[in-house]
């Protein structure tokens, strides 16, 4: 694997659809920003022969023009796609954002892909949260490989490096993470750093030497055989532990000598299974060379060491109502099954969806049936309908080039699906099926906001629906207590990206407003009161009064309304109107402008005139009748509190505990999950909580999760609440 001599330069023409599913790798690659994954795809593509030298394609452009606001912030925000060619095999290179914030777009490409590459920075090392999504892909098997980038860095050690790797990733089998090859230090300059100019494959015992610019094989000299023995015999013994055939192991152990054919075979099918996870090396060519340091070699490991896409189990399928529907694992002849992983709008060609397909064969111009995807909660509506699709395509930067078909395994864009949207399925019309949804992280940072003008409010709700539909990590909240817009969001990075796109791609211009908390008004203290609207202006008057009692209920009893008038003080038909009248106000609130609740309200006695009593007159009376109750009464305002749930690392329990009580919280307990991991859960105000999930992520440094769940609304404490009255008055 990697240890032969690769005499093909790579294909130098096109990545076009692949014909057969077990000539598809589909590759995610993982690593904290910075760590150089876009930079490793880009070595990649220049090694296959899919860009020239000057990282440009042939057909124009360059291969990282994906999205100009990545060129602003100088960071990737969403899933890119690079297609290359290499020894027969088409590869897709899905690379992902390393930012916390766009932890949607990772999940995505971890669907649709069979394996990953996690990219680990020689001089920064693993990040919690690589830790964390290293974790998700062990728990559904997914095959995994590691390669150390930066090694042109001062202080970076390959072999120290590994060994943390080993530390991080290993678990209890740290021998399983071991280097396939070992650099090949240059010259050393003044400043006492040695570059990295080639590799030693451990198990070929070859050096293949890069210094040239050009990939050369040799076999090393007799003073550096010695230098690898111990990691050589390490990682054969790594091999055989994993080797399916459980003699090798006795018979290796008893002198026999294992052929390196047999040991590359059990590399690749560990490495297949999840089972082995091989270290490798990779830097970006150099200045005017062809091939960067250790590409052939992890070309090599993907092309033969990660599993096709016949060999990923195809996630859960149902039929429209639910009805459990099996299918053979990426049959390019069987039933079409594809699902979108990303959304993105064109200003050419309008939407245009990527999507894996794990069964059939899709083309242009087929009718498919778009199947919803559960996020209705999110503003992301259920789907149910038949759609043409449009041509069929590959990415390459921000190029679309055109393709007849994409069989089972294989990804493709496909543009003008007007309303499928990130998570929905494609089927065949006459056989409509739905997959199982992938995870999404909850976004738990909200971010209020309102049209800055007239046209940007006409152009508002176009803007937001397309936005949602890109991206289902996104929630749209119309909240119908505090009547503001609210874009939910995992984190500043992302929120400030979602306001870009609003900006710049729909045209709409918005403001930021602070988000409002729902809070509610309560009386804590029985109370009376007498409305009494009489007017006499000719003709017609007004004439109502009602005497009602209000009294406090428990939490959560909203509003009672109680009548006992006697002799018919207040005339039947105007008791339904007395009780509009203290809803009406009570919806208004009666101190602070929030909803009144759990209250009781009982009229008591009224007094009505045959000819100027009226429905009108007695819902104005009942209101007054509250707001009179109100002002000899102590109100509460009742501020909600959440239930939260923090999933930390053991070290940060403490600090996350300390933080929460900060906050007016109430820890309610912990427990233990899994190793090294424990559940905190607390309730928290949410007036307290609004940053959470940024502050949260900085104390645990990306190690924590929270969720949030509405518990209740409770009295808040008297110096916020006068401060609140307060700024009501004022705004008033």
């Amino acid at each position: 694997m990697g240890d032969k001599a690769n005499t093909h330069p790579g294909a130098a023409g096109r990545a076009t659809a692949a014909d057969h599913p077990a000539s598809v790798r589909n590759v995610v690659l993982v690593g904290h920003s910075g760590s150089g994954k876009t930079t490793l795809v880009e070595a990649l593509a220049l090694t296959t022969g899919a860009v020239n030298r000057a990282g440009r394609v042939e057909d124009g452009g360059t291969l990282s023009d994906y999205d100009e606001i990545e060129h602003r912030q100088q960071r990737s925000v969403q899933l890119s796609l690079v297609p290359v060619e290499w020894d027969g095999f088409k590869i897709n290179l899905l690379d992902t954002p390393g930012y916390a914030d766009f932890v949607g777009e990772l999940r995505a490409g971890l669907r649709a892909a069979d394996a990953a590459l996690f990219v680990v920075s020689a001089s920064d090392g693993v990040d919690g949260s690589t830790r964390m999504v290293w974790e998700e892909c062990a728990a559904v098997g997914m095959p995994r490989a590691i390669v150390i980038t930066h090694l042109e860095a001062a202080r970076a050690d390959f072999e120290e490096m590994t060994r943390v790797c080993a530390q991080e990733f290993g678990g209890d089998d740290p021998d399983a993470v071991l280097p396939l090859y070992l650099p090949l230090h240059g010259t050393r300059a003044a400043d006492g750093h040695a570059p990295v100019t080639g590799l030693i494959g451990l198990l070929s015992q070859q050096l293949f030497d890069y210094s040239s610019g050009e990939r050369k094989e040799s076999a090393p000299g007799p003073d550096l055989l010695p230098q690898i023995e111990d990691a050589r015999n390490r990682l054969i013994e790594g091999i055989i532990s994993e080797s399916e055939d459980e003699t090798l192991m006795d018979r290796y152990l008893g002198g026999e000598r294992v052929d390196v054919k047999t040991l590359i075979e059990d590399l690749e099918r560990a490495v297949a299974r999840g089972a082995f996870f091989p270290v490798l090396a990779a830097a970006p060519a150099a200045e005017g060379a062809r091939q960067g340091l250790g590409t052939v070699e992890l070309l090599d490991l993907v092309t033969r060491g990660f599993p096709t896409p016949p060999e990923h189990a195809v996630p859960d399928v149902t039929t429209i109502d639910g009805r459990p529907r099996e299918l053979r694992p990426c049959d390019p002849d069987g039933p079409l099954v594809a699902e979108v992983v990303k959304t993105s709008s064109d200003p050419y060609v309008g939407r245009v969806s990527l999507v894996r397909i794990f069964s059939g064969t899709l083309r242009p111009d087929d009718t498919v049936h778009v199947s919803g995807h559960g996020l209705a909660d999110r503003g992301h509506e259920d789907h149910d309908v038949d759609e043409r699709i449009g041509a069929l395509s590959t990415p390459f930067g921000k190029q679309q080039r055109p393709v007849t078909h994409a069989v089972a395994g294989d990804l493709a864009c496909v543009a003008k699906l007007g309303r499928a949207e990130t998570g929905d399925t494609l089927s065949a019309t006459d056989d409509p099926l739905l997959m199982e949804p992938w995870q999404m992280p909850d976004p738990l940072l909200p971010l209020a906001i309102q049209a800055h003008s007239k046209p940007d409010e006409d152009k508002l709700s176009q803007g937001l629906g397309r936005l949602v539909a890109e991206d289902p990590t996104m929630r749209l909240e119309q909240n119908q207590d505090t009547h503001q817009v609210v874009l939910w969001c995992l984190g500043e990075a992302h929120a400030d990206v979602a306001l870009e796109r609003l900006r710049s791609r729909y045209g709409v211009q918005v403001d930021v407003v602070p988000h409002r908390v729902s809070l509610r008004e309560t009386f804590a203290t029985p109370a009376a009161g007498r409305g009494r609207h009489v007017k006499q202006s000719g003709g017609h008057g007004q004439y109502a009064i009602c005497e009602i009692e209000v009294e406090p209920l428990p939490g959560g009893s909203g509003i009672e309304f109680v009548d006992k008038v006697v002799g018919g003080a207040v005339p039947r038909q105007f008791i339904p109107s007395v009780e509009k009248g203290v809803r009406a106000q009570a919806a208004k609130g009666v101190a602070a402008g929030y909803p009144l609740v759990d209250v009781r309200i009982t009229l008591l006695d009224g007094k009505a005139h045959s000819v100027d009593s009226s429905d009108a007159a007695f819902q104005t009376a009942g209101a007054l009748a509250l707001r009179e109750a109100a002002a000899d009464a102590t109100i509460h305002l009742l501020e909600p509190v959440a239930e939260v749930t923090v999933l930390v690392g053991d070290g940060y329990v403490g600090a996350v505990m300390s933080d929460l009580s900060g906050r007016r919280g109430r820890v309610l307990g912990t427990e233990q999950v899994g190793t090294g991991r424990t559940l905190v859960r607390a309730e928290v105000p949410e007036f307290e909580i609004g940053r959470y999930t940024v502050d949260l992520r900085s104390l645990s440094h990306g190690t924590a999760r929270f969720g949030r769940s509405y518990a209740r609304h409770e009295p808040m404490p008297v110096q916020i609440a006068e401060k609140i009255r307060a700024q009501a008055k004022e705004a008033s």
